[in-house]
């Protein structure tokens, strides 16, 4: 990989860059002049533009090579993946793709796909636009997507800028241009005299200043005026890249997770990955399709419910399924074979702490984990396994731990908690019983509920397989 170019050495390619997106941007105002475009036309050359915004910045985020601290209060989608380090290479020439960043990425596709893309559609199918597609129309949506596509490729991958990002700076950028595309929705909807050729060149001179600056804020990263600053004052978006060197010192011994025992435990983040915006989407799309029973929307809604469960089981196991731990010297290194980079470092001396984990999976497999408190090297707890004999694996890596049993059996505690969680199913099952209710409105309201159910449901489930 070349070593990122100089602000100084690269002024040739980000003016070359500055002219192609001032140009790319100013051909709709040839399309207005000399072609009779309305403000209809202007809206789908920058909702395609907007489009491929935003599949380009998730693109970004996957290579952005510096660490995101994350947002105070948020949790993205896959959040566990955002403790992984290191990354997979897809083209030797390429920077690494980096599996803390699929966060990132995805909450940039899914503020598109989930709120923007809909909404769309439903703007398209009502509003009377007489939109016709020209050769024109399709000219200069190419000149706008060519123009991004060159900036991935020449400046943001050779000229190195992924390193200088990360991935959570990049979130912000459909950001802008969303507002544009609202924007021009808005006054295309409004009178048709509001297509007038003033307020098209305002239009357009003004898309025209948003992407110039974000250019200008991307590639030399001072805001003008200090605006960003002003803005972001209190935020902070970047931080050092997270990767760990690995001690010097040989590897003495290797304990392997227990795959099975992991998949197991990854039931239980299924149910958090409907606790976000994009799940409860998801949830309530299969509730409106099985109201409304249609076979086709019922199929649709059910695949992408799948695919929730699927991305959370996939996310888990990379997050704990890939990993190894290493005995180095007085150092204890979880490393994934998979990426093959540290996860976290431990060192191991009478003073590190550990404790047994009471796993659901563990009781029901046999299998055990150790939790490590305040791991310097992460500035966290960490986990130690599952592996199928704790006791082997204590005594492999030479660790100081005495006591590896976990607790008691509990039956007090796992009947309150059966008896709570039932209770809480009374209501769903009324429906489905009460022959006053018939049977699609019985699992459009189980479904509508079902995202404040589930949570507590499965806390005192949790709670009651804790102590079998």
């Amino acid at each position: 990989m070349r070593p990122p170019r100089s602000r100084l050495d690269s002024t040739p390619a980000l003016l070359a860059g500055a002219v192609a997106v001032v140009g790319a941007n100013l051909l709709p105002l040839v399309g207005v002049v000399a072609w009779g475009w309305d403000l209809s036309t202007l809206l789908v050359a920058y909702w395609a533009e907007a489009c491929s915004t935003v599949l380009l910045a998730a693109a970004k985020a996957l290579f952005a090579e510096r660490g995101s601290p994350g947002i105070p209060g948020g949790i993205e989608p896959l959040h566990e993946l955002r403790e992984k380090r290191g990354g997979w290479e897809c083209r030797a020439d390429w920077p690494p793709i980096y599996p803390r960043n699929v966060p990132f990425a995805l909450s940039i596709l899914g503020f598109w796909l989930l709120p923007v893309a809909p909404l769309s559609v439903l703007y398209w199918l009502s509003a009377d636009l007489g939109l016709t597609f020209s050769l024109s129309l399709a000219f200069s949506i190419g000149a706008l997507v060519v123009a991004q596509a060159s900036d991935f490729v020449f400046e943001y991958i050779g000229e190195a800028e992924y390193a200088d990002v990360s991935a959570q700076e990049i979130v912000r950028t459909p950001a802008q241009l969303s507002l544009v595309v609202i924007v021009v929705g808005l006054l295309a909807s409004a009178e048709t005299h509001a297509g007038g050729l003033a307020v098209l060149t305002v239009v357009i001179l003004g898309k025209t200043l948003v992407s110039t600056y974000r250019y200008y804020v991307e590639h030399v990263g001072a805001p003008v005026l200090g605006l960003g600053e002003r803005v972001f004052a209190d935020r902070q978006d970047s931080e050092p890249p997270p990767e760990l060197d690995l001690p010097d010192a040989d590897v003495n011994a290797r304990v392997t997770v227990d795959a099975i025992s992991v998949l197991l435990g990854s039931t239980g983040a299924i149910g958090l990955g409907f606790v976000n915006r994009a799940g409860l989407l998801t949830l309530l799309s299969l509730a409106f399709a099985v109201l409304v029973g249609e076979l086709v929307w019922i199929v649709v809604a059910l695949l992408a419910v799948l695919a929730v469960v699927a991305a959370r089981v996939l996310s888990y196991y990379l997050r704990y399924g890939t990993v190894e731990y290493q005995r180095r010297g007085d150092e204890l290194v979880a490393y994934d074979t998979t990426l093959e980079a540290p996860q976290w470092i431990a060192s191991i001396d009478a003073r590190t702490e550990f404790s047994v984990r009471n796993a659901i999976a563990d009781r029901l497999l046999g299998t055990g984990t150790l939790t490590i408190s305040d791991v310097d090297s992460v500035d966290r707890d960490v986990r130690l396994g599952p592996v199928r004999d704790i006791d082997r694996a204590v005594e492999r890596l030479d660790l100081p731990v005495r006591e590896t049993d976990r607790p008691d059996r509990d039956p007090a505690v796992i009947a309150a908690a059966g008896v709570l969680a039932l209770s809480f199913l009374v209501v769903p099952a009324g429906l489905f019983l009460s022959p006053e209710v018939s049977d699609g409105l019985a699992w459009g309201v189980s479904l509508v509920l079902s995202p404040f159910l589930l949570l507590p449901v499965g806390v005192l489930v949790w709670a009651a397989f804790s102590r079998v």
